[in-house]
């Protein structure tokens, strides 16, 4: 099965993950997205993440009922901090029969090179590459491919001021997620 890695914080899953990833499954690029829900990645502070449980129980609310997607805890399991190399890797030799393409922005790409072993990843995996506003990527590598998906200008930081500052989210969020959060009261 040809399947898509998103890996992030989703801190917290929003709706433009969604669209993002339900976008790429649609066109024809993979047949399943899956979530990876970075339990701490090595080029953000960790203090402001919420336990990476609550973040992968609402990355679980969010896609329920799609089978396209999925949430994945497997980098919970690996060494921390969390490098998306020792992540394929694994994921490489624990399913074999899958091929792996990593997912990510344009203005992630070009963050790659501080990324570790990025020149392997660059090399041995297929890029999904998707345009943001402002990053430009250009390529002529087989295994990069750039794409366009319906971007929203919103972030999880932004949903996250907004829940600190009693303003709504809305719309911004799965019904389901925004629930969960204002239930557990996660990010006040």
């Amino acid at each position: 099965m040809r399947i898509g890695l998103y890996f992030g914080s989703f801190n917290p899953i929003h709706q433009g993950h969604l669209i993002i990833a339900s976008t790429i499954v649609e066109a024809g690029h993979v047949q399943q997205v899956w979530f990876i829900v970075s339990p701490q990645n090595p080029l953000k502070k960790a203090g402001s993440l919420l336990n990476e449980y609550h973040r992968l129980h609402l990355v679980n609310l969010a896609i329920e009922g799609d089978n396209r997607l999925r949430a994945s805890d497997i980098e919970f399991k690996l060494p921390r901090p969390s490098y998306t190399i020792d992540t394929l890797v694994y994921l490489h030799e624990k399913y074999p029969q899958h091929l792996f393409s990593v997912i990510m922005g344009s203005d992630s790409y070009q963050n790659i090179d501080k990324w570790k072993n990025a020149e392997l990843i660059k090399k041995d995996y297929n890029l999904l590459i998707y345009r943001r506003p402002g990053f430009t990527v250009e390529s002529n590598q087989e295994n990069v491919q750039l794409l366009d998906a319906p971007l929203l200008d919103i972030s999880a930081t932004y949903i996250r001021s907004a829940i600190a500052a009693k303003r709504s989210v809305r719309y911004l969020l799965p019904d389901k997620v925004l629930n969960e959060i204002e239930i557990n009261r996660y990010y006040h």
